[in-house]
């Protein structure tokens, strides 16, 4: 029987060969891009001041969010109205198919969350929208 052992991915060597989405950078730690992973995508995600993702959602995967540091915002809904704030410390559940844009709300500070999506970092990019169609979100 082949001996089954814990897999670690050091802070220093997150995965950058994932699904991206614009200024919203994903770097894995544990996912089927840098571990035997096969049901799970478990990354750190970071937006630089005043960046943000283009329109996207994740394919059939739901996907759940820890926020590290910063403010961030999600845009969702009809033309991207309706969105909801998260700051350090809150958890986010974003739902399959929602098509959404991740916002870093601060112009001077760094943005970074952990995210985790089943069973992997599908990504699906959409046509860009105008900055000024989101809500009080402003790049300087």
């Amino acid at each position: 029987m082949e001996k089954v052992v814990p897999v670690v991915t050091r802070g220093n060597a997150l995965g950058e060969a994932t699904a991206q989405s614009g200024d919203c950078v994903r770097r894995s730690g544990v996912s089927p891009q840098n571990t035997p992973a096969t049901k799970i995508w478990f990354g750190q995600v970071s937006n630089e001041p005043g960046h943000r993702s283009p329109p996207h959602h994740h394919e059939h995967c739901e996907t759940g969010g820890y926020v590290l540091k910063g403010h961030g915002r999600i845009y969702f809904g009809d033309d991207y109205q309706d969105f909801v704030d998260l700051y350090q410390g809150d958890f986010v559940f974003v739902p399959p198919f929602m098509k959404h844009v991740e916002v870093n709300m601060s112009t001077t500070d760094e943005l970074v969350w952990l995210t985790c999506r089943t069973p992997d970092n599908l990504v699906t990019n959409f046509d860009d929208v105008p900055d000024e169609q989101l809500q009080g979100y402003r790049r300087a």
